[in-house]
């Protein structure tokens, strides 16, 4: 934990307060609403951040508080679902969306047809069928969704671009999912 250290005769020590947690009152169920939706998600992107979250907020709350959730999440199930996201490949994208960089990927298609394409990031959206990257690809000259499962490669370039609107790429993408988008 960083300290502050201030000298002197009115000096001292303390706890960096940007580090600090405030105090977390989550209730037993709405920690074990967290677990369970992030257990439910477990092929989503940030899976990881996500878990990496879970473990500082059950650290933050209250032991009796704990306790009771710990015990309700021991009595909840979540089957495992569809594939997972590929972490690796959902490191680049989320580098690439922040940095606003373009990608190459090279990506199979629903034929199992391999293609390599440089495209403009713009999001990431999930549905039933899986999780989503939202861009515009430079190939087609078009926006297009690509499944993350799907995605066999992912580099980043050093060109840069300007952000587009995931709502505005989703709005023009042709795809054939069913579910609607959860952003």
């Amino acid at each position: 934990m960083p300290i502050w250290a201030q000298p002197g005769p009115r000096g001292g020590y303390s706890l960096n307060v940007e580090e600090t947690l405030p105090p977390l009152n989550f209730t037993p169920a709405e920690a074990a609403a967290i677990a369970t939706a992030l257990a439910a998600t477990r092929a989503m992107p940030f899976a990881e951040a996500g878990r990496s979250a879970l473990t500082k907020l059950v650290g933050a709350m209250a032991a009796e508080r704990r306790d009771v959730a710990s015990q309700l999440v021991s009595q909840i199930r979540v089957l495992p679902g569809s594939g997972g996201s590929g972490q690796p490949t959902v490191d680049v994208l989320q580098q690439a969306l922040l940095a606003s960089v373009a990608v190459e990927l090279t990506y199979y298609d629903a034929q199992s047809r391999e293609s390599v394409r440089v495209v403009e990031p713009a999001g990431l959206f999930g549905t039933q069928n899986g999780w989503y990257l939202a861009a515009w690809c430079r190939l087609r000259q078009a926006p297009r969704a690509f499944r993350l499962d799907r995605i066999a490669h992912a580099a980043i370039t050093d060109e840069q671009v300007t952000p587009r609107s995931i709502d505005a790429i989703l709005t023009d993408v042709p795809h054939e999912l069913t579910e609607p988008a959860l952003w």
